[in-house]
Protein backbone atom coordinates (compact mmCIF):
# COMPACT_ATOMS: atom_id res chain seq x y z
CA UNK A 1 0.00 0.00 0.00
CA UNK A 2 1.38 3.57 -1.20
CA UNK A 3 0.89 6.04 1.63
CA UNK A 4 0.78 9.73 1.83
CA UNK A 5 3.65 11.21 3.30
CA UNK A 6 2.33 14.64 4.97
CA UNK A 7 -0.52 15.48 7.41
CA UNK A 8 -4.12 14.31 7.90
CA UNK A 9 -6.75 16.66 6.21
CA UNK A 10 -9.59 15.21 7.84
CA UNK A 11 -11.77 18.08 7.17
CA UNK A 12 -10.93 17.53 3.22
CA UNK A 13 -13.98 17.79 0.96
CA UNK A 14 -15.02 14.19 -0.24
CA UNK A 15 -17.66 12.72 -1.94
CA UNK A 16 -17.70 8.96 -2.44
CA UNK A 17 -17.25 7.25 -5.79
CA UNK A 18 -20.83 6.82 -7.88
CA UNK A 19 -22.02 3.18 -7.06
CA UNK A 20 -20.88 1.32 -10.34
CA UNK A 21 -18.42 3.73 -11.32
CA UNK A 22 -15.46 2.29 -12.40
CA UNK A 23 -13.66 5.61 -13.16
CA UNK A 24 -10.20 6.43 -11.10
CA UNK A 25 -11.02 10.18 -10.98
CA UNK A 26 -14.84 10.96 -10.66
CA UNK A 27 -16.76 14.64 -10.52
CA UNK A 28 -18.33 16.36 -7.76
CA UNK A 29 -21.87 15.88 -8.29
CA UNK A 30 -22.91 19.51 -7.48
CA UNK A 31 -20.09 20.97 -9.96
CA UNK A 32 -18.75 23.16 -11.25
CA UNK A 33 -18.48 24.78 -7.28
CA UNK A 34 -17.33 28.44 -8.61
CA UNK A 35 -19.23 30.09 -11.38
CA UNK A 36 -18.49 32.47 -13.79
CA UNK A 37 -19.50 35.28 -12.00
CA UNK A 38 -18.42 34.64 -8.26
CA UNK A 39 -17.74 38.27 -7.80
CA UNK A 40 -19.10 41.41 -9.63
CA UNK A 41 -16.14 42.35 -12.04
CA UNK A 42 -15.82 38.61 -13.34
CA UNK A 43 -16.08 37.27 -16.45
CA UNK A 44 -14.92 34.09 -15.86
CA UNK A 45 -13.16 32.17 -13.08
CA UNK A 46 -11.03 29.13 -13.73
CA UNK A 47 -7.43 27.38 -13.28
CA UNK A 48 -7.21 28.45 -9.46
CA UNK A 49 -5.46 27.38 -6.45
CA UNK A 50 -6.60 26.22 -2.53
CA UNK A 51 -5.03 24.88 0.08
CA UNK A 52 -5.80 23.89 3.64
CA UNK A 53 -5.48 27.12 6.22
CA UNK A 54 -6.51 26.71 9.52
CA UNK A 55 -9.23 25.70 10.42
CA UNK A 56 -10.48 25.98 6.67
CA UNK A 57 -8.60 26.87 3.70
CA UNK A 58 -7.38 29.86 1.23
CA UNK A 59 -7.02 30.29 -2.36
CA UNK A 60 -5.51 32.31 -5.34
CA UNK A 61 -8.52 32.91 -8.03
CA UNK A 62 -7.68 33.35 -11.49
CA UNK A 63 -10.85 35.97 -12.32
CA UNK A 64 -11.04 37.23 -15.72
CA UNK A 65 -12.54 40.74 -15.59
CA UNK A 66 -14.35 42.50 -18.54
CA UNK A 67 -11.68 44.36 -19.68
CA UNK A 68 -9.99 40.95 -21.11
CA UNK A 69 -7.34 40.74 -17.97
CA UNK A 70 -6.34 38.41 -16.06
CA UNK A 71 -6.49 39.07 -12.10
CA UNK A 72 -5.49 37.03 -9.19
CA UNK A 73 -8.19 36.77 -6.26
CA UNK A 74 -7.61 35.59 -2.64
CA UNK A 75 -10.70 33.70 -0.92
CA UNK A 76 -11.85 31.41 1.84
CA UNK A 77 -13.78 28.50 2.66
CA UNK A 78 -15.07 26.62 5.01
CA UNK A 79 -15.43 23.09 3.56
CA UNK A 80 -13.24 23.85 0.66
CA UNK A 81 -16.16 23.66 -1.68
CA UNK A 82 -18.25 27.15 -0.66
CA UNK A 83 -15.75 29.69 -1.41
CA UNK A 84 -16.05 33.73 -0.73
CA UNK A 85 -13.44 35.62 -2.89
CA UNK A 86 -12.29 39.03 -2.53
CA UNK A 87 -13.84 41.54 -5.12
CA UNK A 88 -10.65 43.49 -5.65
CA UNK A 89 -7.78 41.92 -6.65
CA UNK A 90 -4.41 41.16 -5.23
CA UNK A 91 -2.28 44.16 -4.48
CA UNK A 92 0.88 42.96 -4.20
CA UNK A 93 3.68 44.63 -2.28
CA UNK A 94 7.16 44.49 -4.04
CA UNK A 95 10.35 43.20 -2.22
CA UNK A 96 12.26 45.14 -4.56
CA UNK A 97 10.77 48.06 -5.44
CA UNK A 98 12.58 47.71 -9.55
CA UNK A 99 9.90 45.20 -10.27
CA UNK A 100 7.37 45.75 -12.47
CA UNK A 101 4.00 45.26 -11.56
CA UNK A 102 1.82 43.60 -14.42
CA UNK A 103 -1.47 43.99 -15.77
CA UNK A 104 -2.24 40.04 -16.21
CA UNK A 105 -1.77 37.34 -13.72
CA UNK A 106 -3.07 33.64 -14.42
CA UNK A 107 -2.83 30.00 -13.70
CA UNK A 108 -1.95 30.44 -10.20
CA UNK A 109 -0.88 27.65 -7.27
CA UNK A 110 -0.48 27.88 -3.85
CA UNK A 111 2.38 25.79 -2.19
CA UNK A 112 3.05 25.70 1.86
CA UNK A 113 6.69 25.24 2.50
CA UNK A 114 7.66 25.98 6.28
CA UNK A 115 4.36 26.89 7.24
CA UNK A 116 4.69 29.59 4.38
CA UNK A 117 2.38 30.28 1.43
CA UNK A 118 4.19 31.10 -1.52
CA UNK A 119 2.07 31.71 -4.60
CA UNK A 120 3.44 30.67 -8.39
CA UNK A 121 1.90 32.32 -11.21
CA UNK A 122 1.92 33.34 -15.34
CA UNK A 123 3.14 36.74 -15.16
CA UNK A 124 3.31 39.24 -18.01
CA UNK A 125 7.09 40.82 -17.83
CA UNK A 126 8.05 41.01 -21.25
CA UNK A 127 6.41 38.22 -22.17
CA UNK A 128 5.32 35.29 -20.08
CA UNK A 129 6.95 34.23 -16.83
CA UNK A 130 6.51 32.60 -13.61
CA UNK A 131 5.64 35.35 -10.83
CA UNK A 132 6.13 34.41 -7.42
CA UNK A 133 4.54 36.02 -4.00
CA UNK A 134 4.67 34.81 -0.75
CA UNK A 135 1.91 35.07 2.33
CA UNK A 136 1.10 34.18 6.23
CA UNK A 137 -2.77 35.49 5.76
CA UNK A 138 -3.90 35.65 2.47
CA UNK A 139 -4.31 39.12 2.85
CA UNK A 140 -0.99 40.56 2.65
CA UNK A 141 1.27 39.56 -0.44
CA UNK A 142 4.69 40.53 -1.25
CA UNK A 143 6.21 39.44 -4.55
CA UNK A 144 9.63 38.45 -4.94
CA UNK A 145 11.49 38.44 -8.36
CA UNK A 146 10.28 36.45 -11.26
CA UNK A 147 11.47 33.12 -11.67
CA UNK A 148 12.31 32.50 -14.93
CA UNK A 149 12.94 34.72 -17.70
CA UNK A 150 10.08 34.68 -20.42
CA UNK A 151 8.50 32.53 -22.51
CA UNK A 152 7.42 30.11 -19.46
CA UNK A 153 4.39 28.43 -17.58
CA UNK A 154 2.89 26.79 -15.10
CA UNK A 155 5.59 27.19 -12.49
CA UNK A 156 4.52 24.59 -9.37
CA UNK A 157 6.91 24.54 -6.16
CA UNK A 158 7.42 21.26 -4.45
CA UNK A 159 6.13 21.38 -0.92
CA UNK A 160 9.95 20.68 1.23
CA UNK A 161 13.71 21.16 -0.07
CA UNK A 162 14.97 18.35 -1.19
CA UNK A 163 18.95 17.86 -1.36
CA UNK A 164 19.05 21.33 0.26
CA UNK A 165 17.62 23.74 -2.65
CA UNK A 166 14.29 24.72 -3.84
CA UNK A 167 12.59 22.87 -6.58
CA UNK A 168 10.32 24.00 -9.53
CA UNK A 169 8.43 22.22 -12.39
CA UNK A 170 7.64 24.69 -15.30
CA UNK A 171 7.00 24.22 -18.95
CA UNK A 172 8.86 26.73 -21.44
CA UNK A 173 6.44 28.27 -24.20
CA UNK A 174 6.41 31.16 -26.24
CA UNK A 175 4.17 34.09 -26.21
CA UNK A 176 1.01 32.51 -27.70
CA UNK A 177 -1.20 29.71 -27.12
CA UNK A 178 1.76 27.92 -27.21
CA UNK A 179 1.99 24.76 -29.94
CA UNK A 180 4.73 22.98 -28.21
CA UNK A 181 5.44 22.43 -24.35
CA UNK A 182 7.89 19.96 -22.35
CA UNK A 183 8.19 19.30 -18.44
CA UNK A 184 11.47 21.13 -16.80
CA UNK A 185 12.59 21.17 -13.55
CA UNK A 186 14.86 24.11 -12.14
CA UNK A 187 16.47 24.21 -8.29
CA UNK A 188 17.16 26.85 -6.29
CA UNK A 189 18.97 27.77 -3.05
CA UNK A 190 17.18 30.93 -2.38
CA UNK A 191 13.86 31.27 -4.22
CA UNK A 192 15.41 34.12 -6.44
CA UNK A 193 18.29 32.39 -8.47
CA UNK A 194 17.37 29.52 -10.31
CA UNK A 195 19.62 27.11 -12.17
CA UNK A 196 20.47 23.50 -12.43
CA UNK A 197 17.79 23.27 -15.06
CA UNK A 198 16.56 19.31 -16.20
CA UNK A 199 14.35 17.93 -18.54
CA UNK A 200 11.70 15.89 -16.78
CA UNK A 201 9.29 14.60 -19.76
CA UNK A 202 8.02 15.29 -23.08
CA UNK A 203 5.36 15.06 -25.27
CA UNK A 204 4.24 11.32 -26.52
CA UNK A 205 1.04 10.45 -28.58
CA UNK A 206 -2.63 10.97 -28.66
CA UNK A 207 -4.18 12.81 -25.56
CA UNK A 208 -0.64 14.30 -25.32
CA UNK A 209 1.34 15.17 -28.09
CA UNK A 210 0.92 18.34 -28.90
CA UNK A 211 2.09 19.93 -25.11
CA UNK A 212 2.17 18.57 -21.52
CA UNK A 213 2.24 21.15 -18.42
CA UNK A 214 2.99 19.95 -14.44
CA UNK A 215 -0.66 20.80 -12.72
CA UNK A 216 -0.87 20.72 -8.49
CA UNK A 217 1.89 20.84 -6.19
CA UNK A 218 3.46 17.14 -6.20
CA UNK A 219 2.21 15.09 -3.83
CA UNK A 220 5.16 13.36 -1.46
CA UNK A 221 4.39 9.39 -1.14
CA UNK A 222 6.22 6.71 -0.21
CA UNK A 223 6.93 5.50 -3.73
CA UNK A 224 7.65 8.63 -5.09
CA UNK A 225 5.96 12.03 -6.33
CA UNK A 226 2.87 12.18 -7.48
CA UNK A 227 2.81 14.47 -10.34
CA UNK A 228 -0.69 15.45 -12.12
CA UNK A 229 -0.27 16.84 -15.51
CA UNK A 230 -2.21 18.57 -18.34
CA UNK A 231 -1.76 17.13 -21.96
CA UNK A 232 -2.93 18.39 -24.66
CA UNK A 233 -3.69 16.90 -28.23
CA UNK A 234 -4.88 19.01 -31.69
CA UNK A 235 -7.84 17.79 -33.20
CA UNK A 236 -9.97 19.36 -36.54
CA UNK A 237 -11.78 21.38 -33.88
CA UNK A 238 -8.52 22.97 -31.98
CA UNK A 239 -7.00 21.85 -28.45
CA UNK A 240 -8.45 19.26 -25.73
CA UNK A 241 -6.94 19.54 -22.48
CA UNK A 242 -6.88 16.58 -20.64
CA UNK A 243 -4.88 14.86 -17.23
CA UNK A 244 -2.38 12.21 -16.62
CA UNK A 245 -0.01 11.51 -13.71
CA UNK A 246 3.36 10.41 -13.42
CA UNK A 247 5.59 9.37 -10.35
CA UNK A 248 9.09 10.97 -9.83
CA UNK A 249 11.81 10.17 -8.24
CA UNK A 250 11.74 11.45 -4.15
CA UNK A 251 15.50 12.50 -4.26
CA UNK A 252 16.13 13.10 -8.18
CA UNK A 253 12.61 14.76 -9.09
CA UNK A 254 13.66 15.23 -12.22
CA UNK A 255 13.65 11.44 -13.00
CA UNK A 256 10.26 9.61 -14.09
CA UNK A 257 9.86 6.26 -12.41
CA UNK A 258 6.36 5.62 -14.46
CA UNK A 259 3.63 8.05 -16.13
CA UNK A 260 0.59 7.08 -17.53
CA UNK A 261 -0.22 6.41 -21.25
CA UNK A 262 -4.27 6.79 -21.10
CA UNK A 263 -5.13 9.84 -19.48
CA UNK A 264 -7.31 10.20 -15.74
CA UNK A 265 -9.49 12.69 -16.72
CA UNK A 266 -10.99 14.15 -20.03
CA UNK A 267 -13.65 16.94 -21.06
CA UNK A 268 -16.66 15.37 -20.91
CA UNK A 269 -19.81 17.51 -19.29
CA UNK A 270 -21.32 20.37 -20.91
CA UNK A 271 -19.15 22.63 -18.61
CA UNK A 272 -15.90 21.25 -19.41
CA UNK A 273 -16.91 20.92 -23.03
CA UNK A 274 -18.35 24.44 -23.60
CA UNK A 275 -17.16 28.23 -22.50
CA UNK A 276 -14.67 30.57 -23.13
CA UNK A 277 -11.70 28.03 -23.85
CA UNK A 278 -13.90 24.18 -24.57
CA UNK A 279 -12.68 21.61 -23.81
CA UNK A 280 -10.43 21.90 -21.24
CA UNK A 281 -10.17 20.47 -17.83
CA UNK A 282 -6.92 22.26 -16.47
CA UNK A 283 -5.87 20.59 -12.74
CA UNK A 284 -4.10 23.46 -10.68
CA UNK A 285 -4.34 22.15 -6.71
CA UNK A 286 -5.04 18.76 -5.32
CA UNK A 287 -5.84 18.19 -1.43
CA UNK A 288 -4.43 15.19 0.07
CA UNK A 289 -4.92 13.36 3.47
CA UNK A 290 -2.86 11.20 4.35
CA UNK A 291 -4.74 9.12 7.02
CA UNK A 292 -6.90 8.00 4.64
CA UNK A 293 -5.16 8.58 1.17
CA UNK A 294 -8.21 10.70 -0.31
CA UNK A 295 -7.33 13.18 -2.61
CA UNK A 296 -9.65 15.96 -3.56
CA UNK A 297 -8.32 17.91 -6.84
CA UNK A 298 -9.52 21.48 -8.18
CA UNK A 299 -9.50 22.45 -12.21
CA UNK A 300 -10.57 25.18 -14.48
CA UNK A 301 -13.35 24.31 -16.55
CA UNK A 302 -13.18 25.49 -20.43
CA UNK A 303 -11.35 28.56 -18.88
CA UNK A 304 -14.69 29.91 -17.43
CA UNK A 305 -15.52 27.84 -13.83
CA UNK A 306 -13.77 26.06 -11.45
CA UNK A 307 -14.60 22.12 -10.90
CA UNK A 308 -13.63 19.51 -8.18
CA UNK A 309 -13.24 16.10 -8.67
CA UNK A 310 -11.61 13.29 -6.24
CA UNK A 311 -9.92 9.87 -6.42
CA UNK A 312 -7.48 7.54 -4.19
CA UNK A 313 -3.58 7.64 -4.29
CA UNK A 314 -4.15 3.70 -4.56
CA UNK A 315 -6.17 3.49 -7.20
CA UNK A 316 -4.40 6.68 -9.17
CA UNK A 317 -0.98 4.53 -8.57
CA UNK A 318 -2.60 1.50 -9.63
CA UNK A 319 -4.22 3.02 -13.01
CA UNK A 320 -0.26 4.01 -13.54
CA UNK A 321 1.01 0.80 -13.35
CA UNK A 322 -1.76 -0.78 -15.45
CA UNK A 323 -1.64 2.01 -17.96
CA UNK A 324 2.01 2.85 -18.17
CA UNK A 325 3.39 4.36 -20.96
Amino acid sequence: MVKIIGKALPHLPWQEKPVGSTETIWRYQQNPIIGRHAIPTSHTISNSAAVPFKDGFAGVFRCDNRTGYSELHAGFSEDGIHWKIAPEKIRFVFANPQTEDSDTQYDPRVCEIDGRYYVTWCNDYHGPTIGVAVTDDFHTFTQLENALLPSNRNGVFFPRKINGNYMMLSRPSDWGHTPFGDIFLSQSPDLEYWGRHRHVMGRTAGWQSTKIGPGPVPIETTAGWLMLYHGVVTTCNGFVYSFGAALLDLDQPWKVIVRTKAYLFTPETDYETSGLVPNVVFPCAALADSATGRLAIYYGCADTRVGLCFGEVNEVIAYLEHHRL
